[in-house]
């Protein structure tokens, strides 16, 4: 049953290697071909950034300049959301908008950080050498720059989203935990209309230098999420920026706005990876919202990362469920932070149009009922289990 504090979807602003714009994204899914640079890494492939023309969302060039790359992509990622929600420009709107970001650290000096890996292996006292280095090589300047909150400052000066803001930092967690949050507060009467989502760049020898050391990545060739696990598994980072312009029923329709879905239902959860801990959360989860949920209509997208144990138990665990499932990182990369908000945008895109786009990879099943609902998971590399249901608004 409808209520005026349901949280709905009503903008959707994505950014990946498949293009910029919930229609691109959409057009390419459904025509899909891997977007994959193996070239500029190797032996690790990367799924790389459409090029943006980033005037149409940032229009001032100091502002373009004095942002690194995730802050730029997520910039251009929240102005497509206002944009897809109708409310792009408006003060009044934007004054009273919360926002809440998922972001990652920054970008890192890369002679800083190779000077010192070098240097490391050598020191007669390697943790004296570390901090002499770390105090006396790194400019100040850096760590402003890295600063995960300038995200949502940058957004607010170059879109004037004024209203209440909150960052958070976590890795997968945290974009589902800022989703979650959104919604609550707007089922508690706490706001009526927030901007939530964040960025990651994966074109980055850093962040591939530290997922590696966990042995975590694939390696060259390419492959799907599924199909990878046959191989050791690992996962392919992406470049993605996503926001999502949610509110509730009563304020989406006293403006007039058309919602892509509703949030009907979302929880999330950590534990320690103990052998089936991630699967008991993820049933408690799926009981929690059995009472919105209607397996005909339903089809699984699902945000697993392609980290081999993860993702083999979310598998086994989708495979109790039996629904069609499509896993977004064969698509657009994982890209951590943003990567629970992004697959909320597909599951909302499909929602509203009624049909499950085509399989990723052969494993995946083809959907032919019309589509009502979709579950939305995302099972961390390491930590964090969240699952949610989109329903049509």
């Amino acid at each position: 049953m409808a209520h005026e504090r349901d949280a709905l979807i009503t903008g959707i602003g994505i950014v990946s290697c498949l293009g910029s714009g919930a229609d691109a994204h959409w057009d390419a899914l459904n025509d899909f071909t891997p977007v994959v640079d193996t070239e500029s890494f190797k032996p690790f492939p990367v799924h790389p950034l459409a090029p943006l023309d980033l005037d149409k969302q940032i229009p001032k060039r100091g502002d373009q300049r004095q942002m690194e790359a995730w802050q730029r992509m997520g910039v251009f990622a929240a102005g497509l959301a206002l944009d897809s929600a109708g409310v792009k420009g408006n003060t009044e709107l934007l004054s009273q908008m919360g926002m809440i970001v998922a972001a990652g650290g920054g970008e890192r000096d890369y002679a800083v950080d190779t000077a010192i890996l070098s240097g490391y292996p050598k020191a007669p006292n390697p943790g004296a050498y570390l901090n002499e280095h770390l105090l006396g090589d790194l400019r100040p300047t850096l760590f402003l720059a890295q600063l995960s909150n300038l995200l949502a400052g940058n957004i607010s000066i170059v879109h004037g989203v004024i209203g209440s803001s909150r960052t958070f930092m976590g890795e997968e967690g945290s974009g589902a935990d800022a989703v979650r949050i959104a919604c609550a507060r707007i089922a508690a009467g706490q706001g009526d209309i927030m901007l939530v989502g964040g960025s990651y760049n994966a074109q980055r020898p850093d962040v591939l230098l530290h997922y590696e050391m966990g042995g975590l990545l694939r390696r060259a060739p390419f492959d799907g999420v599924w199909a990878r696990q046959s191989s050791g598994g690992g996962m392919v980072l992406g470049s993605v920026g996503c926001f999502l312009v949610i509110e509730s029923r009563a304020h989406a329709a006293e403006r007039g706005a058309t919602a892509f879905g509703h949030i009907a239902a979302i929880r999330t959860d950590r534990c320690r990876r103990g052998p089936g801990e991630a699967t008991a959360n993820a049933r408690a989860q799926f009981e929690a919202m059995a009472a919105h949920y209607d397996p005909a209509g339903a089809e699984v997208i699902s945000g697993a990362s392609g980290a081999a144990a993860p993702t083999a138990e979310e598998q086994a665990f989708l495979a109790e469920i039996g629904r069609p499932v499509r896993a977004t990182a064969t698509a657009l990369g994982h890209s951590l932070e943003p990567s629970f908000p992004a697959s909320l945008a597909l599951a909302a895109l499909s929602v509203q149009r009624g049909a499950l786009f085509g399989p990723l990879e052969a494993t995946e099943q083809t959907m032919t009922a019309p589509l009502t609902q979709a579950l939305v998971t995302s099972w961390g590399h390491w930590r964090g289990e969240a699952l949610a249901l989109v329903t049509a608004a």
